[in-house]
C-alpha cells in the first residue's frame, strides 16, 4: 500500500477504514482543488473527461480523499454516462447514501464511508446482479492496479 502518493494528505489511509471527523476548511488547505470541490462542494467533472472512466484493467479503486476501499475493477463496467460506473462496492460499509434533491433532480448520492466526500451518484439502471449503476467522478478516485508494471 503506497500512501506516498499522497504526501501531503495525513489522512490518507489505504488500510484504515475508521470514520474519519476532519472539518471542510482542513480538507481545502490539504486536498488538491478540483478533489476538494467534487468531494466537499459537490461538484462533477464533465463527461467523458475523466482518466478513469474508460479505463480497463484489474485492480482496486479507492476513495483519493482518505484511501478507503470502494470498488475492484471487476465491478466496472461500460457505460454510455461518461463516468467510471460500477455494480456494486468493494463492501457495504465503503459507502453511505443520501438523497439528493438538487438540480430538480431526485437522486441518491454515493459518499465515501470513512470521510463522507461525494463521490457521485447511484442509479437503478445497471447491469446484473444488482441492476445499479454507481457513476463516480474520476478526480476522487485513485486506481491501483493488481499487478502494477515495476
Amino acid at each position: 500500500m503506497d500512501e506516498s502518493l499522497h504526501p501531503e494528505n495525513p489522512y490518507y489511509s489505504r488500510t484504515d477504514t475508521g470514520p474519519l471527523q476532519v472539518t471542510p476548511a482542513e480538507w481545502e488547505k490539504i486536498l488538491p482543488p478540483e478533489v476538494y470541490h467534487i468531494a466537499f462542494e459537490k461538484g462533477t467533472e464533465p463527461p467523458f473527461t475523466g482518466k478513469y472512466w474508460d479505463l480497463e484493467g484489474t485492480g482496486t479503486y479507492y476513495c483519493a480523499v482518505c484511501g478507503n476501499p470502494l470498488f475492484h475493477a471487476d465491478a466496472k463496467f461500460g457505460s454510455s454516462c461518461g463516468w467510471p460506473s460500477f455494480f456494486r462496492t468493494l463492501a457495504k460499509s465503503s459507502v453511505v447514501y443520501r438523497p439528493d434533491h438538487s438540480h430538480d433532480m431526485d437522486r441518491t448520492e454515493v459518499i465515501c464511508g470513512r470521510c463522507s466526500a461525494h463521490l457521485g451518484h447511484v442509479f437503478e439502471d445497471g447491469p446484473p446482479p444488482t441492476g445499479l449503476r454507481y457513476c463516480m467522478n474520476s478526480p476522487v478516485l485513485d486506481f491501483v492496479p493488481d499487478n502494477p508494471k515495476n
